[in-house]
């Protein structure tokens, strides 16, 4: 068995199919499936199984996986060591909730590129749990610390929400004086069955019984509010970006919730992955603080 088999392994396994991995190793999924077949026949047993969702681990293939992702470590902790103290290059994919995609990481992940001219980011903004042992990213952003899985997990930073409105719709409706004023307000947030995590059902913890204009994207909802649309749960760190917003009942409303990078346990041995994190973690603390400071 030779590492590319161990590659082609591995891009069926990340994208349960052939065409899902022949895109990613630029492979007709016929020559995919020969050369599956061919490892298999090499190992004597089956490492997939066809079904109507796609491609499926075997018992076999779950054997051969762990064994499998630490030869891919190895070769990449091999290129790595030959480039030494350079500065970051390749290519790197964070998946993040879209308020931290959208506020927070691409000024922090321009400044580290500035510095690292070799190095490409891709920021995958969806409102949802990724999926690291299939390779969506390379490491993640959460707003729970995950509790199960082969994960390396750090806390990114604390930060704030505040309820807030634009002052054009406070200016023409009836004053919000404590949370139980709410219920006479037009209301800004989740769409509740949507709602991916606990930790983002605000409206429920300050008793907020409907939710007239809802999204999934903490984007749509924050143009909803600067638009005059109603009332809403904002981040602190996304209120410099929207100045026609005010912040309502500070001292009695003012939300803590965490970030946390999440990485696969044996990515903690790969050197660039584990100095690009670090720059991470200082780049987004900084920027939440001054951002907060500046709210």
């Amino acid at each position: 068995m030779d590492w590319d088999d161990l590659r082609l392994f591995l891009a069926v396994v990340r994208h349960d199919s052939l065409s899902g991995a022949g895109k990613v190793l630029r492979l007709d999924p016929a020559t995919v499936g020969r050369r599956i077949a061919r490892l298999e026949e090499a190992l004597g047993a089956r490492l997939f199984a066809k079904s109507p969702q796609g491609y499926a681990l075997t018992e076999a293939g779950g054997r051969i996986l762990t064994h499998a992702e630490r030869a891919e470590q190895a070769m990449v902790g091999a290129v790595e060591e030959l480039r030494g103290a350079q500065g970051l290059s390749g290519q790197i994919r964070i998946g993040a909730p879209d308020g931290c995609a959208n506020y927070l990481l691409p000024q922090v992940l321009a400044a580290i590129c500035d510095e690292n001219p070799g190095l490409e980011v891709q920021i995958i903004a969806l409102p949802r749990v990724f999926n690291l042992s299939k390779r969506e990213a390379d490491m993640a952003v959460a707003v729970s610390r995950p509790e199960t899985g082969r994960l390396s997990v750090q806390k990114l930073t604390d930060y704030r929400l505040s309820l807030a409105a634009s002052r054009g719709y406070l200016a023409r409706h009836e004053a919000i004086r404590a949370p139980e004023d709410l219920l006479a307000h037009r209301v800004v947030g989740y769409i509740p069955d949507m709602i991916f995590d606990k930790e983002l059902d605000y409206l429920g913890q300050l008793g907020a019984q409907t939710v007239p204009l809802a999204s999934n994207s903490v984007s749509v909802q924050l143009n909803w509010l600067r638009h005059g649309a109603g009332v809403g749960v904002v981040h602190d760190f996304a209120l410099p970006a929207a100045p026609e917003l005010q912040r309502i009942i500070p001292e009695q409303v003012s939300l803590t919730r965490s970030f946390w990078l999440i990485r696969h346990a044996d990515d903690g041995r790969v050197e660039r992955l584990s100095r690009f994190a670090a720059l991470l973690v200082q780049g987004v603390r900084k920027e939440v603080l001054r951002l907060e400071a500046s709210a």
